[in-house]
């Protein structure tokens, strides 16, 4: 069982960065950040497999950057450009395999930390 930790999450005005963390308690071979916004099903925002293969969403593509520190087993997401739409909850996930991208193949999730846009 892998412990996902995230933090990070704050209140910006749009155009501003963010930089969220995710410390995991394991390793696992693809690890990612959703969002989720408030009565809405989790949304795919990136996903790094072992931790050099990144992938985006198209909606945050060339404004977010996913990264991992493997000597600390932290995965983190520099957010840039942020809009008001990038308001959120933003949730940890890992999986076993690489298809961390795809919810239904996430075996962890972390609790999730808030990222609020203002104008």
């Amino acid at each position: 069982q892998v412990q996902l930790a995230e933090s990070g999450g704050a209140s910006v005005q749009a155009g501003g960065s963010l930089r969220l963390s995710c410390v995991a308690s394991g390793y696992t071979f693809c690890m990612g950040w959703y969002r989720q916004y408030p009565g809405k099903e989790r949304e795919w925002v990136a996903a790094l497999v072992d931790g050099y293969d990144a992938t985006y969403a198209d909606s945050i593509q060339g404004r977010f950057t996913i990264s991992k520190d493997k000597s600390k087993n932290t995965l983190y997401l520099q957010m840039n450009s942020l809009k008001l739409e990038d308001s959120a909850m933003y949730v940890c996930a890992a999986a076993e395999g690489r298809g961390c991208h795809y919810s239904h193949y996430v075996h962890y999730w972390g609790q999730g930390t808030q990222v609020t846009v203002s104008a």
